[in-house]
């Protein structure tokens, strides 16, 4: 039975997935490589709870409940007591197989192990831990505790009751599952980051500009959000990854990564997190930057 859930991971989704943890009842423990990180991440996870009581989605008791069972710490004390890992870190094989590869020996025999990779191999990821039949993919959408669907990916090795308790959880947080073969980027990304990548190659060359493209995709195909506008709240370092992995994994040339974005996460414009990419975030209002 999972009854303490440890996130590895302080970013957007790590304390996206902390929240939604904690305000189903579950004891987490989230863990960083900054203290400071961590402060952040409360911060946020705190801003959210009150969003959520001021539009009545929760009761006002809910607040301090979720945050009393928050747990913040640098490293992994404690993490032999978990039931369920999910490892939220930055969209990267390497640093994911590091992680891992730290964890795998101090956790109890009967764990499950999670990641929330948008895109990398299930099975590859499960060969680093002594139990790959307790791993598999659980792959949040952004922002964790607006967003309703999680996509659940088995590895080779993955057994039956791992699914089902992991299954089980997605229900008890509210969510709703999706379950996706093992393939490169999986569902929601196979289909959405090609859409992003040819919006980006249609600004390349220069059939429209941002605004344009994103009005477009708006109005005419009734998008909550523009391709471009969508890209810079994703990541662009993400999103370059995502398509790396597609067009990597499948060897077909209608998954190369436009230049343009190669080029805008070479200049470190990777979207609002660094406060620049197809728009400029640094005064009142974004500002479209082609």
């Amino acid at each position: 039975m999972i009854r303490k859930i440890g996130v590895i991971g302080a970013g957007q989704m790590g304390r996206g997935i902390a929240h939604v943890c904690a305000l189903a009842g579950y004891d987490v423990t989230m863990v960083d490589i900054s203290e400071a990180q961590l402060a952040k991440a409360m911060d946020r996870i705190e801003q959210a709870l009150d969003r959520q009581v001021s539009r009545s989605e929760i009761e006002p008791a809910d607040k301090p409940a979720a945050l009393s069972r928050i747990r913040t710490q640098v490293g992994y004390s404690g993490f032999e007591t978990i039931d369920l890992v999910i490892e939220a870190a930055t969209e990267s094989e390497e640093l994911k197989r590091k992680i891992f590869a730290e964890i795998r020996d101090m956790l109890k025999d009967e764990v499950i192990v999670a990641t929330n990779t948008s895109s990398l191999s299930i099975t590859r990821l499960a060969a680093t831990m002594r139990h790959p039949e307790r791993f598999m993919g659980m792959h949040f959408m952004n922002p964790v505790p607006r967003m309703q669907l999680v996509e659940l990916i088995r590895g080779i090795a993955t057994d039956n009751p791992t699914y089902e308790a992991v299954r089980e959880l997605v229900f008890k947080l509210d969510k709703t599952p999706a379950v996706s073969e093992d393939f490169p980027a999986f569902i929601v990304n196979r289909i959405l980051l090609p859409m992003i990548n040819e919006a980006i190659y249609t600004l390349y060359e220069g059939v429209g500009t941002v605004e344009a493209i994103d009005t477009a995709m708006k109005l005419g195909a009734n998008h909550p959000m523009g391709p471009l506008e969508l890209a810079d709240f994703i990541g662009l370092d993400t999103c370059l990854s995502i398509m790396q992995v597609l067009y990597d994994g499948l060897a077909d040339s209608k998954y190369r990564p436009c230049p343009l974005l190669v080029k805008y996460v070479e200049a470190g414009w990777l979207g609002r997190k660094t406060d620049r990419g197809f728009y400029d975030y640094r005064g009142d209002v974004p500002v479209p930057t082609r």
